[in-house]
């Protein structure tokens, strides 16, 4: 339904549908690649009954992490991706630990994670924008970095291609594993599910983990497309993860819930983002209206579940 409103409310330029021009869908999956990649993680979160607000700040610090060590170090593209990587999962897996055993509400521990990793990034970059410039000279990227602002046959955006193939590998972790299970019986009654022989602890700090890695990813991401790393960036993208995952349906109490609808839930926000801009709504007032669409959405989706 989104789809089409956008369509209807789009502006035209010498008869074309701006909206559905090949250039502005393609600015659309490249836009929402980010918060998606994010919002998968944030859904393995949510199946436990948790909550994850670091994200954002972890994206920021991977994206700090990816232009220090490949302008100010010289790494190579491999050793600093592998290394964010790291970086992020093990971020994620230490709140992960401390939600699970010092029972600590992750509400509480990734509010904490996020001024921690928003600090971190500032004290790295000097609480600066760090560039990043191509070449083969000292204070240079390699060029070969570039191809996350590319696109596949001019076509699919690099960012969307990941965003696919990471959401259709969750698809297959959820449906398939024992591991999901775990999760999802984790979310829908803890205490029975430790009583059933489920590992708890081990299952929370594997999601978190997940977490953590998936916004390093974003946050790797980020980086390639604007060609810099900042200590700020990722600011309020958890926001936007959760309400991805809200959308489509998830109860925030866990247990229920699958990833197709978070990817739709994703390209929704992506859809509403352009075609506000597209119309130049005031930016405050686009604030205002993604709120009630998020608020109607998620009504919606509750009365659906108490008709069914």
């Amino acid at each position: 339904m989104v789809f089409v409103l956008a369509i209807a409310l789009s502006p035209t330029r010498n008869g074309e549908n701006l909206f559905l021009s090949a250039g502005n869908l393609g600015n659309i999956v490249r836009a929402v690649s980010e918060i998606g990649i994010i919002a998968v993680g944030m859904k393995f979160v949510i199946l436990l009954g948790g909550i994850d607000l670091s994200v954002g700040a972890i994206l920021g610090l991977a994206a700090v992490g990816t232009a220090t060590l490949m302008v100010n170090s010289g790494w190579g593209i491999l050793t600093t991706v592998l290394a964010v990587l790291a970086i992020g999962a093990c971020f994620g897996a230490l709140q992960g630990y401390a939600t699970a055993r010092l029972g600590i509400q992750s509400f509480i521990v990734t509010l904490a994670g996020l001024q921690v990793a928003r600090g971190l990034a500032r004290i790295w970059s000097g609480g600066l924008g760090i560039p990043i410039a191509y070449g083969d000279g000292p204070g240079e990227a390699p060029p070969a970095f570039e191809f996350l602002n590319g696109s596949v046959n001019g076509v699919m955006p690099v960012p969307a291609l990941l965003f696919v193939l990471i959401g259709a590998a969750a698809v297959v972790v959820l449906r398939v594993t024992a591991f999901a299970r775990h999760v999802y019986a984790i979310g829908g009654n803890e205490k029975a599910a430790r009583l059933a022989g489920v590992p708890v602890t081990r299952v929370k700090v594997a999601v978190f983990a997940i977490a953590g890695l998936l916004a390093a990813t974003a946050g790797i991401v980020h980086a390639g497309q604007l060609n810099q790393g900042s200590p700020n960036d990722g600011a309020g993208y958890e926001l936007d993860a959760i309400a991805a995952v809200v959308i489509s349906g998830t109860s925030l109490s866990g247990g229920s819930g699958s990833i197709g609808g978070t990817l739709a839930g994703a390209l929704l926000l992506g859809i509403l983002n352009n075609i506000l801009a597209l119309n130049n709504i005031d930016a405050n007032v686009q604030l205002l209206i993604k709120g009630l669409v998020i608020v109607a959405a998620a009504a919606l989706q509750k009365l659906h579940r108490s008709i069914a």
